[in-house]
């Protein structure tokens, strides 16, 4: 079916200087740092969901920079420099987030983060001072601590974890406070935003891009139109990039019944940073092993993973909350971006099109510095 737009639609709604697809943190930040330079630019945000429907609102709140283990594993398929790298801009974009946001904003709460060692894994004095030389140039100090004591203070199972390093510079966010105040910064800024709309195609031409979009109301297509696109959806991104080193990544999140007595306090990572948890005002928040069925997590469907989830609920009984068995409240999954290695893909992919996606999990850290680098590379 043939739809016409109005004169009115046409001059007031459809026209843009820059369209971003995807209202998480990058599409969002990417959207601030544009109108933050450019305050009569016409912004459109356009998000395939009702809410911001990746991870940006289904993440487990850790504003995090990589634990030791994890920083060890990507030193294997990454050379220093690109791992030091990708460090600092996780710990600057945090800053970026910080200052734009501020901590009330986000519900920052700066309380340090932990890797619990399980028995037989070492990490060994040499690895950490090696790590602390690496990263002091960032942190203008040591990061990493081993703090065995801390695993009695936070009543973690010592028959199951041998050891715990400590930094204290990670911290822990309230997700959806986050997003709604990036929401209504962007909004007060200028830029407009309309969710529930699924691109279908882009299409550029010597004059601009047309993004064609469905019209569920109407049953036909819209076209917007914009000088340039920025394509910020992360693990959906393989629609417009289908040769891009990327692939969505589905993570579980549970989140416990409030607990009496709940020892655990801060973030914690265990086995290379797939296994995280945290307490969220006297509950216990636990996620991720997706790394017992990767396959099963390259998915972009919002589906409970029950080989997972029995194995989350069964670790934090046992080495958590000493054998107390307790109900989780909330279960949901989220979407993250992955590849080959951790390095975000922030780049001009045409003349007019630009891409911020693989955000690899970290997309807290990474999205208020991607987004400002793709306003960049828009504004070009």
């Amino acid at each position: 079916m043939a739809y016409s737009s109005s004169l009115w639609e046409h001059d007031s709604f459809l026209k843009y200087n820059y369209i971003i697809i995807g209202s998480g943190i990058t599409g969002l930040s990417a959207a601030c740092s544009l109108l933050e330079h450019q305050a009569h630019a016409r912004v459109l945000i356009l998000e395939r969901g009702l809410l911001p429907s990746g991870a940006s609102t289904r993440n487990a709140g850790f504003a995090c920079f990589g634990s030791p283990g994890e920083i060890l594993s990507d030193l294997k398929i990454m050379n220093e420099n690109e791992v030091m790298n990708l460090v600092a801009s996780r710990y600057q974009g945090l800053q970026l987030l910080r200052k734009r946001l501020g901590d009330e904003a986000l519900g920052f709460e700066e309380k340090g983060g932990h890797e619990p060692i399980p028995n037989g894994v070492v990490i060994s004095d040499a690895e950490l001072h090696y790590l602390n030389d690496l990263l002091a140039p960032i942190f203008n100090g040591k990061v990493f601590t081993r703090k065995t004591n801390l695993l009695t203070d936070y009543g973690l199972n010592k028959k199951y974890f041998s050891d715990l390093i400590f930094n204290p510079f990670e911290a822990q966010i309230h997700s959806g406070k986050m997003m709604e105040a990036l929401l209504k910064k962007a909004a007060s800024l200028g830029a407009k935003i309309i969710t529930g709309c699924m691109v279908e195609k882009l299409e550029e031409t010597n004059i601009g891009m047309s993004v064609i979009v469905h019209d569920h109301h109407n049953h036909s297509m819209l076209t917007f139109k914009a000088d340039k696109v920025a394509v910020c959806t992360n693990g959906f991104a393989k629609q417009f990039f289908p040769d891009k080193d990327i692939l969505p990544a589905r993570g579980q999140v549970l989140v416990s019944e409030k607990i009496p007595h709940l020892l655990v306090n801060g973030t914690f990572h265990v086995d290379e940073g797939y296994i995280y948890f945290r307490d969220v005002e006297g509950r216990l928040l636990i996620g991720g092993a997706r790394n017992l069925d990767i396959l099963g997590e390259q998915s972009t469907e919002f589906e409970a993973n029950e080989k997972i989830i029995s194995f989350l609920k069964q670790f934090a009984i046992e080495n958590i909350l000493h054998q107390r068995e307790c109900n989780f409240e909330f279960q949901w999954s989220g979407i993250m971006g992955v590849g080959a290695n951790k390095i975000p893909i922030i780049e001009q992919v045409s003349d007019k099109i630009i891409a911020g996606i693989r955000m690899g999990g970290m997309g807290v850290a990474l999205g208020t510095a991607s987004g400002e680098k793709v306003a960049k590379l828009l504004a070009n």
